[in-house]
């Protein structure tokens, strides 16, 4: 959560307003599984970041579709961390029996956008200023890629 919390002051990559904690997400946490896990990325024995495969939509037939969400710590943005997380995510795909993916982007957060699209990922839709953060209406992308 503390790095999750970084980023929201930043209103770059979430919608959250307001820091979060732990109990607000057990459940969130334990909705993890093995076909949807969560990794934690580590440096030097300190967790640099986190990303995780989510169900998609919550019905049967989306079983094989994940929404991914991705963050670094503030110290290591920018020096690639994002970068090897993705790789070995996609590496992890065959073996989860995950074949495509849908991220959620800002359309102002320009490093998540380069990100995903230097990975092959297009943009599958986008939802006009569908979010409000300080006063500001911002647009939604939605990313996605195929893993066949």
């Amino acid at each position: 959560m503390e790095i999750y919390n970084q980023i929201i002051p930043s209103r770059l990559a979430t919608a959250d307003l307001e820091p979060v904690i732990v109990a607000d997400r057990e459940g969130w946490l334990a909705s993890f599984t093995a076909t949807h896990p969560l990794w934690v990325m580590e440096q030097d024995d300190q967790i640099v970041g986190w990303v995780g495969l989510e169900p998609f939509y919550g019905r049967p037939a989306y079983e094989h579709t994940a929404e991914i969400s991705i963050y670094i710590d503030q110290a290591v943005r920018h020096q690639g961390v994002g970068h090897q997380a993705l790789q070995f995510v996609i590496a992890q795909l065959p073996q989860l029996g995950i074949t495509a993916i849908v991220a959620y982007i800002f359309g102002h957060n320009q490093p998540s956008l380069k990100l995903f699209r230097h990975f092959g990922f297009t943009e599958w839709g986008s939802l006009p200023r569908v979010a409000e953060l300080d006063g500001v209406q911002r647009d939604l992308e939605i990313l996605g890629r195929r893993f066949d």
